[in-house]
């Protein structure tokens, strides 16, 4: 199954971002992928964190939803549609960070809000999702079955999500072929942990992993790290971008899964 991670450098325009995503993902499904990801916050890099409450969407309504769910059915794809802004009854003070997954038939497969929510302050750069966003409380995962045939488990995560590794554990019960990480990791945070993070859980879990970043100098003044990539389940890196926006390809290959987990069965190992 050919996958793709789609980096992005999102604007404070949705339009724009929608157009951009369009055309890449396009791009995608011409190169074969049947599953393709964009990254958190394709839709929207504001100006600041509270633009995400104004354009939040309720569940099944939406520009940014009718747009995946179209792009997902136009091209036949497995679309991860990175995150957006879902509206919380009763509480406009706070949105959820959510990852919505379109099937090649349209339909809607998944929902998984962002459990984990990033906060870092280095005197220079501050972030505080907390305090625009609620948080998730359950791992999701799901099955997508590729046009041979095959089923292909797929674990969600967003960004800071990467380094709880609890999460990707709770999503081995079953076991995952391939776990998914949409992201905007910062500059700094991604320059020294974001490859590491990725190999590290595509190691743990035998699993392939599929990040798909923000990655460039934003409008906001935000920079992102990028480096968009697929790894495979023995950790090698089989395709990245460093910076700016584009298309990352690769194949996943069960024969190679399933040698990994039989020559190292580290998944039957466990005891905690």
């Amino acid at each position: 199954m050919k996958v793709a991670a789609i980096q992005m450098v999102s604007s404070p325009r949705i339009g724009d971002n929608l157009a951009r995503a369009t055309e890449l993902v396009t791009h995608a499904a011409q190169q074969g992928a049947e599953l393709v990801v964009l990254p958190e916050y394709f839709c929207l890099m504001g100006w600041q964190d509270r633009d995400k409450l104004a354009v939040a969407e309720p569940p099944g309504h939406g520009p940014v939803q009718a747009t995946l769910a179209a792009l997902a059915r136009t091209l036949g794809v497995w679309l991860v549609g990175g995150t957006l802004p879902m509206a919380l009854d009763g509480d406009p003070e706070h949105a959820a960070n959510t990852s919505l997954v379109h099937g090649p038939d349209g339909a809607l497969a998944a929902r998984y809000d962002k459990i984990h929510l990033f906060r870092y302050d280095d005197g220079e750069r501050r972030y505080d999702e907390a305090a625009t966003l609620r948080p998730g409380a359950e791992p999701v995962a799901f099955d997508a079955v590729a046009r041979d045939g095959g089923v292909h488990r797929v674990g969600l995560s967003v960004c800071y999500d990467l380094r709880f590794p609890e999460l990707y554990r709770r999503l081995m019960q079953p076991p995952c072929s391939v776990l998914v990480v949409p992201a905007a990791f910062t500059w700094p945070t991604g320059q020294a942990h974001w490859a590491l993070l990725l190999r590290a859980r595509a190691v743990e879990n035998q699993c392939y992993v599929i990040a798909s970043a923000q990655g460039g100098h934003h409008e906001n003044g935000r920079r992102t790290w990028g480096h968009s990539m697929v790894v495979d389940p023995w950790g090698t890196v089989l395709a990245e971008l460093d910076e700016g926006e584009g298309v990352v390809l690769a194949e996943m290959d069960p024969v190679l899964l399933d040698r990994v987990r039989r020559q190292l069965p580290a998944l039957q190992h466990r005891r905690l």
